[in-house]
């Protein structure tokens, strides 16, 4: 499962970009508002991915911060919404804003968004209403295209990390909290909290 891509920026074509990671290209679909923060072609990039696998097919999906993919995956979660229902969504309005209209319950503002019709609108703000009062959407904590880690605080980063390789949270908490110390980046913690699941207890 790929979480998180980071290398050299080929292309960007809206709603597409290829990432040349260590010599594999990586063609990723995402949301128009993260191309606007790109870097040029050539510089270097990196992007929280959503791995999408459907009965045919594997895609990837692109976003500016761990924030905005998780609303991309509350949204997928609701009947009748697609992978790519849920892309046009958010290219028609930004994480933050969907998460206003849906606090608010403005059916009005989301079917100006375009695929959302009132029925869609009613079910998002139904839905939603209770999962994303804890995602904070364009934090200081969110990575940014350019190149930036997924998070400014390396404990964070770290757990996000752990977390895609397959430990339960509880587990990684734990982990965490037995190597971290102020100084250390998150590369630092990962490999140090990797290793506490190696040597014997005691």
């Amino acid at each position: 499962m790929i979480a998180r891509l980071s290398g050299i920026l080929l292309v960007k074509n809206p709603p597409y970009m290829v990432i040349d990671v260590n010599g594999v290209g990586y063609e990723i679909e995402a949301p128009s508002g993260v191309f606007s923060d790109l870097p040029e072609n050539g510089k270097q990039v990196a992007i929280v991915i959503h791995h999408h696998f459907s009965q045919d097919s594997q895609t990837l999906y692109g976003f500016a911060s761990l924030e905005e993919r998780e609303v991309f995956r509350k949204l997928l979660k609701i009947s009748g919404i697609g992978a790519k229902m849920a892309l046009a969504i958010l290219s028609g309005a930004s994480g933050e804003e969907l998460a206003h209209y849906v606090a608010s319950g403005d059916v009005a503002a989301l079917t100006r968004v375009p695929g959302i019709g009132k029925k869609t609108a009613e079910r998002i703000i139904m839905e939603l209403r209770d999962k994303l009062t804890d995602i904070s959407i364009g934090s200081a904590g969110g990575s940014m295209p350019g190149g930036a880690p997924v998070s400014t605080d390396p404990v964070t980063e770290a757990s996000h990390a752990l977390t895609s390789l397959g430990y339960k949270p509880a587990e990684v908490s734990r982990m965490v909290s037995l190597v971290a110390e102020a100084d250390m980046d998150a590369e630092t913690i990962i490999r140090k909290a990797l290793q506490t699941r190696v040597k014997p207890n005691g």
